[in-house]
Formats: structure tokens, C-alpha cells, sequence
């Protein structure tokens, strides 16, 4: 089972990547290639990794038992370019995250944490839940459509 700091970091490092590639598609369309595929490509990925680590926040925020500002500087961190990168840097220096899972160990009492406990006891369920979680929530975006500007 992945540690809180090897599940945060890479889905921290993901976001940061298809932010980079978003943002050199957005200057291929704009710039003088006036070429959409970069964004059509990396918009898509963008906005699921986006997801997944959102995802991934708030499975680590429960189960680490984040302050609500801890948590919302944690997803706040994916809206700016590249800010996921720092944040993470900051997380594991401070000791945000842990080697170990909390909740396996010892369910909580509140719901979050029961479902928590669950999903981390269960990690290929778990894995799976969390990949159905990010496709509907990927469908849910694609209905609403894409930010206009």
C-alpha cells in the first residue's frame, strides 16, 4: 500500500506536469502556431489529474487529520500554475503527510473517516472507487463544459 507521502506526491507532481503542458498548449494556440491540439490534449488531461488530486486531498486531509485551512491551502494549491509543486515541497517538510496510514489501524467515529478507513483497508476497492469517483466527476465537468473566457 502506498504511503500518504508517495500517494500525495504523485498525484501533486501529475498536477504540475499537465498544468506545464496545458500551459504550453495554451501558448501554441495563442502564440504564433495558432494550434489547438496542445490544449485539446492537455486541457483533458489537466482536468482529470485535477480531479484525482482533489480526490486524493480530501482522502489524505481525513486521514490525516487536517485543520479546514490546511486542507483548503491543499486544494486551493491545484487552481494556480504549478502550485502543487511548493505545496507538496512544504507538506512533507513540515511533516503534513506520514509514512503510515492512520485510519487502517483504527476507524474514527465520523462518517469521512469510516470511509476513509474502508478505502484504505480495501486498496484495490479502494483504487477502484477512486478511479469511478474521478470518471464521474470528469463526466459531471464535461456536461457542465469547458470555462469560457
Amino acid at each position: 500500500m502506498s504511503t500518504p507521502t508517495r500517494l500525495f506526491r504523485a498525484v501533486a507532481i501529475a498536477e504540475a506536469i499537465t498544468w506545464t503542458g496545458l500551459l504550453i498548449g495554451m501558448f501554441l494556440k495563442y502564440g504564433p502556431a495558432e494550434n489547438e491540439t496542445g490544449v485539446r490534449i492537455f486541457g483533458m488531461l489537466h482536468g482529470v489529474v485535477f480531479i484525482a488530486y482533489v480526490v486524493v486531498t480530501l482522502v489524505v486531509w481525513v486521514d490525516r487529520r487536517w485543520s479546514i485551512g490546511r486542507g483548503l491551502l491543499a486544494l486551493g494549491a491545484a487552481i494556480p500554475p504549478l502550485a502543487t509543486l511548493p505545496l507538496e515541497w512544504w507538506a512533507i517538510r513540515k511533516d503534513w503527510l506520514g509514512d503510515t496510514w492512520r485510519l487502517p489501524a483504527g476507524a474514527g467515529d465520523s462518517l469521512p473517516d469510516r470511509v476513509v478507513a474502508w478505502l484504505l483497508r480495501n486498496p484495490l476497492r479502494g483504487a477502484a472507487v477512486g478511479l469511478v469517483a474521478v470518471a464521474a466527476l470528469t463526466g459531471l465537468a464535461l456536461v457542465v463544459g469547458p470555462p469560457t473566457s
